[in-house]
């Protein structure tokens, strides 16, 4: 009786560790790919941080432009372009 008790000790103690190996493997892949998706989700946050600033500096841009547009000097500048208006005491000069 000792020995049929000794091989299901040893085939008990082979299935665990096989199963043990199994885990290791499937964790191991997981552990890679997580790795990998760090990687691109790190990427992907530098990509977003550069549009941020980019972002910014066109609201900076843009809000210059309002400040512009609100400005006598833009509605200056767009009668004398467009509609072709001055001051009386103006003389505009024109090229041929």
């Amino acid at each position: 009786m000792g020995t049929k008790k000794r091989k299901k000790n040893q085939a008990g103690k082979g299935s665990i560790a096989f199963i043990v190996v199994i885990l290791l493997v499937v964790m191991s892949f997981q552990i890679v790919r997580l790795y990998q998706k760090d990687k691109e989700y790190i990427a992907r946050e530098n990509d977003l941080k550069i549009q941020y600033e980019e972002e910014k500096g066109r609201k900076e841009q843009l809000s210059d432009y309002e400040d512009y547009i609100g400005s006598r000097e833009y509605v200056e500048d767009t009668a004398k372009s467009k509609l072709g208006m001055v001051y009386d005491n103006q003389i505009i000069f024109r090229e041929k």
